[in-house]
């Protein structure tokens, strides 16, 4: 039941340049499609300069200082969302390729489609924005990385695939055209996935691909991470508020969170223009795909285990025990990510994490057996029991074990007893006649 991940709650509509709070969104179930994104209140019109000072996750979580060292160049990250404007000034040159998947968008998966169909746009500025030639603007995370933008339709009838298929589709196409990071700010809301999705992410696994998912929002009804986030192998990531706390209301809780990210007050580019403030583990999950980007980057030679590990690894508790089902094993640091000494992982690949699930928990999908067709030959006789040991006349004088064992010994030695005895007191009796005798 895939679905996009942003919080959930009534919704207006944006005007073209100007700066509208997006707080809440709208929940659409259709064809178990949840998707939300929507934009409510009016705020003053914002500059692009002004967008810039918004930004406080570039210096809070070292990004800032993570761009001395790379910016994401090199790196192409797909989005696989409701497609991705590229004429917007902030991703002009960013996206370099793409599809659609629903059959109802464009073949370079640049015309957003579906319901809420900003989403997809407001992702990839927040993860590989470019800024403004003024330098104001809205940057993403990555601003050197590439897009390759894969538009879902979600709560449409129109889509010639369903929502599961889109996705799987939209894997394969991303790992066949050059993505090393695939970022899905949407869930299923449910635990589990379709056989088709197994595929599918082992495919990208096995090409070296890393997939980051948002952990889904509870304020959209999702108290528990939900497919893909709970697939083995896949960077989960959960959100917190501007003080680095848990945001109860955004993100939801699990035990494969892996990091937590910012997930209040962010602020993106909607198609055609327009900045939008936004919450959610929508707006989290690309800024760690834009972490990833900044790593592979940095590390080109780390495959897909080793670069989430070092993400992992660098992370801060900031005062929290981890790993946990709300921190994962904590907040996010750009900085330490792209500079600090991490050990080599032992830990198991994403591809051997996700191929020992399907060997653990798919078996009882697999097709039971074949019952053996009854035989049509004849019943074979049994054998003929043995003859019965010849009686042997003598063999009933003879002592067996069991009389020997029961019977003979022990009269034997009763026997012996009563001799000693009876010879004691004939002996005793002979002694005391010949002491009389002297007397």
């Amino acid at each position: 039941m895939p679905g996009l991940c942003s919080a959930g709650g009534p919704a207006g509509q944006r005007v073209t340049g100007a700066w509208r709070r997006t707080l809440t969104g709208v929940a659409i179930t259709l064809a178990a499609a949840v998707a939300v994104v929507g934009v409510v209140g009016d705020a003053p019109v914002a500059r692009a300069d002004q967008v810039r000072d918004l930004e406080y996750w570039l210096n809070d979580y070292g990004f800032s200082q993570a761009w001395t060292t790379t910016k994401g160049k090199g790196v192409t990250v797909a989005v696989i969302d409701t497609g991705v404007d590229g004429s917007i000034t902030e991703l002009n040159g960013a996206v370099v390729g793409g599809t659609d998947v629903s059959g109802v968008g464009s073949s370079n998966g640049q015309t957003p489609v579906g319901d809420d169909n900003e989403h997809g746009t407001l992702v990839a500025s927040l993860l590989a924005g470019r800024g403004t030639p003024t330098g104001g603007g809205l940057i993403g995370v990555a601003p050197e990385a590439s897009i390759l933008a894969v538009s879902v339709a979600f709560g449409t009838s129109d889509a010639v695939l369903s929502n599961d298929d889109q996705i799987a589709k939209g894997i394969r196409w991303a790992v066949d055209n050059g993505a090393d990071v695939i970022n899905m700010s949407l869930t299923r809301n449910t635990l589990d996935w379709p056989t088709s999705w197994d595929d599918a992410f082992l495919y990208a696994f096995e090409h070296d691909v890393v997939v980051v998912a948002a952990a889904g929002n509870r304020g959209s009804g999702t108290t528990e991470v939900g497919a893909p986030a709970t697939i083995p192998g896949v960077l989960t990531v959960a959100g917190v508020d501007q003080s680095k706390e848990a945001s109860f209301d955004a993100s939801s809780q699990g035990i494969t969170i892996a990091v937590a990210a910012p997930s209040e007050k962010l602020v993106g580019v909607a198609p055609g223009g327009g900045y939008m403030e936004w919450y959610g583990t929508s707006a989290a999950a690309p800024i760690v795909s834009g972490l990833v980007a900044l790593v592979r980057s940095a590390y080109p030679k780390l495959d897909a285990a080793e670069v989430i590990n070092r993400v992992i690894e660098t992370a801060n508790p900031n005062g929290h025990t981890v790993p946990s089902p709300i921190y994962g094993n904590g907040l996010i640091d750009a900085a330490a990510a792209v500079s600090a000494y991490v050990p080599k992982s032992t830990s198991a690949t994403p591809t051997e994490l996700l191929q020992e699930w399907i060997t653990l928990h798919r078996r009882a999908d697999a097709a039971p057996l074949t019952p053996t067709a009854p035989s049509t030959a004849a019943p074979m006789a049994p054998d003929a029991d043995p003859p019965l040991p010849q009686q042997n006349a003598a063999a009933g004088w003879l002592p067996t074990p069991l009389t020997l064992t029961y019977v003979s010994v022990p009269l034997a030695l009763l026997v012996g007893f009563g001799i000693l005895v009876t010879l004691f007191g004939i002996g005793a009796t002979r002694h005391f006649k010949r002491i009389r005798s002297k007397l």
